[in-house]
């Protein structure tokens, strides 16, 4: 037996050579500290436009209780899992896994390459949120007209007259966008020196780590609720708000039957807690080991999903303002037509709606649409379509949601500068919580893993940032917004999906449900339900499975494919990415999940040069009580390695 030991002992020991002692860790100074980072993280830019965005696509109310569902059934018992392995392990994602199961190391690596392609793009949407910021102290705002100089129209008056003033401003001012993903076109000078500021902030919010990091999220996580609960407010007390919200929550139960509402639900939950990314673990690991993790599990869950309900009411609240706004203008232009034809005896009076003639505003958009199903097949004249659902419609998703329609509604409110930069200044701060948990997942686990990077955290945070932002580069061309596009549709999606499988396969089917719940038990002084065992095994694992194999079939279905400006038609089209981004996009996923079997495959040459050589081999050590972070030094710890393995 003192040789099974000492075989352990210097097993774990050249596994581990270049990693920091895990009792040096450093912790939280306080459980809201942790509340904060792990809120921060898990809240971001998704719960402001994607959410809204789908839940008004896939049914409204009906998706909220899909959403639901998912998140409870599956969501959550993730969530639980990443967090007790954190805690219970003190590693970042490497040092988890790679102690659940040498064989899957490669695990912590890719969560780390998905969180660096996510920092890279995420990082470029804040430089965005700086620009609007920037041009919001003017009055009026810069993209409320078209570029005039006097009575003197100048290039580009054409095409923002056929399109909106928000919509010119998004893409000629700030994209200066091309035609095409083949056309770069040269850098966007004004997006350069705000990703480098947004590269500075986040650098500086790093700079000593999580000591750091928690100074700035006492504001950039708070503030947004702030702002939202303003905007709520605000926009409540907006004529057309209360139909924007009954439009958005009207339950289609119909849309149940939809494997992709499923798919698109199971995402959203996925993406919305960050699984996968490492941040999770990274976070928890900070934690002392009796802290209540399970608890935490279903509190940063429940504000997840009550910061995206609220989100989703600001957001359609207001787009219910526009959208009203804009019908009642389009009834009123109406109106003055059919006034002026039946003057010129070109509409029979009878048919005519009875208004005051002098003041067109004053007929209501019941009374007209009730007249235009009566009439409006009679009166042959061109009016223009006044359909509040379909101006509710129109540019709900991502960045267009964002700067082009809700920067159209706050311009058309009274002090629209001070609510703009509100708007972007919330923007910021949720992109920035975000990033540094983006960033805590990259760091962590490297500087966990080396000790050379441990003792040099800060000049590795300081690298990382410059290398992202020289990366970053590639996104401020006149074609970014298409690469930008790239990386969020398909950079992270599958990998995290992958990792997710695999972390769940680790622990409930390679390490057993039964001894994770044994250590958590140990951990906390009670046990969780033995629910989460089959929740683990089969449930998840299953729902998981499911969704890798809907994304992969929807990604050769469907070719993928992005949404180009054309100037000549004044709108976006869809287009397929031609063979070159196909094969960069390709690369992108490989290299993303490359780190899984490359890890597998070099810890089992490995493990059979050890058997050669009669050393133990790496599944023989790997549990957590143990996770080589603490030495067997006495009787006990060997008969509990005995027990976890079955040896005698």
């Amino acid at each position: 037996m003192e040789k099974q030991l000492s075989e352990v002992e210097s097993s774990c020991q050249e596994d581990n050579q270049d990693a920091p002692e895990p009792q040096a860790r450093a912790g939280w100074n306080s459980k809201i500290e942790y509340f904060l980072a792990q809120v921060g993280f898990s809240v971001g830019l998704g719960n402001v436009w994607r959410f809204p965005y789908l839940c008004h696509q896939n049914g409204g109310g009906s998706f909220l209780l899909l959403y639901v569902l998912l998140m409870l059934v599956v969501g959550i018992p993730l969530f639980f899992l990443e967090l007790a392995a954190g805690q219970a392990i003190r590693q970042g994602s490497i040092g988890v896994w790679k102690s659940i199961s040498p064989r899957l190391v490669g695990i912590g690596y890719s969560s780390c390459v998905v969180c660096f392609f996510v920092a890279l793009y995420y990082n470029v949407i804040l430089a965005w949120s700086l620009f609007y910021l920037g041009n919001s102290f003017q009055s009026p705002l810069p993209w409320t007209t078209c570029p005039e100089v006097g009575n003197v129209t100048v290039n580009g008056e054409e095409e923002c007259k056929a399109n909106s003033t928000t919509s010119y401003f998004w893409y000629r001012k700030a994209l200066d966008i091309t035609d095409s993903i083949n056309d770069t076109g040269s850098f966007n000078p004004y997006i350069v020196g705000c990703l480098l500021a947004a590269w500075a902030i986040v650098c500086l919010g790093m700079f000593k780590g999580i000591k750091s990091s928690v100074k700035v999220m006492y504001f950039s996580s708070i503030f947004p609720y702030v702002v939202l609960f303003c905007f709520l407010v605000r926009g409540l007390l907006l004529e057309g708000a209360l139909e924007g919200i009954t439009y958005m929550f009207y339950p289609k139960l119909e849309i149940w039957g939809n494997i992709q509402v499923w798919r698109q639900a199971a995402t959203q939950v996925f993406f919305a807690l960050g699984l996968g990314f490492g941040s999770i673990i990274a976070y928890s690991s900070y934690n002392p080991k009796n802290n209540n993790c399970h608890r935490d599990a279903y509190t940063v869950s429940f504000i997840n999903f009550f910061t995206s309900v609220l989100a989703t009411l600001v957001v359609f609240a207001v787009l219910g303002f526009r959208a009203n706004k804009i019908t009642a203008e389009c009834v009123v232009s109406n109106l003055k037509v059919l006034l002026a034809q039946a003057q010129k005896g070109d509409v029979d009076q009878s048919v005519l709606p009875t208004f005051n003639h002098s003041d067109p505003a004053s007929f209501g958009l019941e009374a007209y649409k009730k007249w235009f199903e009566q009439h409006g097949s009679h009166v042959r004249v061109n009016l223009s379509v006044c359909d509040l659902e379909n101006e509710m419609q129109k540019g709900v998703q991502g960045t267009g949601l964002v700067f082009i329609v809700f920067t159209e509604a706050m311009s058309l409110l009274p002090g629209s500068p001070f609510w703009s930069a509100l708007f972007f200044l919330m923007l910021l701060n949720l992109g920035l919580s975000t990033m540094f948990g983006t960033m805590e997942g990259i760091l962590a686990p490297l500087t966990d893993r080396f000790k050379t990077l441990a003792n040099n955290k800060t000049k590795l945070t300081v690298l990382s940032c410059l290398v992202g932002f020289l990366i970053g580069l590639l996104f401020t061309q006149r074609c970014g917004n298409y690469f930008v596009m790239m990386f969020d549709d398909y950079s992270a999606t599958l990998p995290l999906i992958i990792v997710v499988v695999f972390e769940n396969f680790s622990v409930s089917w390679l390490y057993g449900a039964d001894r994770f719940l044994d250590d958590i038990e140990a951990m906390l002084g009670w046990r969780p339900s033995v629910a989460y065992k089959y929740l683990w095994k089969y449930i998840c694992q299953l729902a998981m499975l499911v969704l890798l194999a809907a994304t992969t079939i929807r990604m050769f279905i469907e070719p993928p494919t992005y949404r180009m400006w054309k100037k000549e038609m004044n709108s976006e089209v869809a287009e397929q990415y031609p063979g070159w981004a196909l094969a960069v996009l390709a690369l992108l996923i490989i290299f993303a999940m490359m780190p899984v079997p490359l890890g597998f495959f070099y810890t089992l040459l490995r493990d059979r040069k050890r058997a050669r050589s009669g050393g133990v081999l790496a599944d023989d050590y790997t549990i957590v009580s143990t996770k080589c972070e603490t030495p067997l030094t006495d009787m006990s710890d060997v008969s509990q390695w005995n027990r976890g393995n079955g040896s005698a």
